[in-house]
């Protein structure tokens, strides 16, 4: 059984990458398709469908590659874990990778990125870091 249900998914995502996978499928919940609908915006995937309803909704992510055929995600860091939660507020929130990558975080305006965060003016859960 899964207990960190967001690490689960950003690092389906990291290793489906690694094996050139096109898609993957796991199960829905509102949180994983917050976060997908970010990476999506932000081109670390492609597209992001869901299947059936009720108790077997499935969240299907289309992964994205570049020209070279190299997987987008190069890497990503979980920062705010099930057993140490970490909280940043807005003065706290620093460039990822030199603003080469993004870092999401769980706040009381929704999902956000960490432009979308300083620009809203709200700090939350910092969930994770993705290059």
């Amino acid at each position: 059984m899964v207990t960190d249900t967001i690490a689960d998914f950003i690092i389906r995502i990291k290793n489906a990458g690694a094996v050139r996978k096109e898609r993957i499928e796991m199960p829905y919940s509102n949180m994983r398709n917050g976060i997908a609908q970010k990476l999506r915006v932000r081109k670390y995937i492609d597209n992001v469908d869901t299947v059936g309803h009720g108790t077997k909704k499935r969240l299907v992510i289309t992964l994205a590659y570049d020209k070279d055929g190299r997987h987008r995600v190069q890497g990503v860091k979980r920062i705010s874990k099930p057993g140490c939660r970490v909280y940043m507020g807005v003065r706290d929130i620093y460039p990822v990778k030199n603003n080469h990558g993004i870092m999401l975080f769980s706040t009381p305006k929704g999902i956000l990125t960490d432009d979308e965060a300083r620009k809203e003016h709200v700090g939350g859960e910092t969930l994770f870091s993705i290059w």
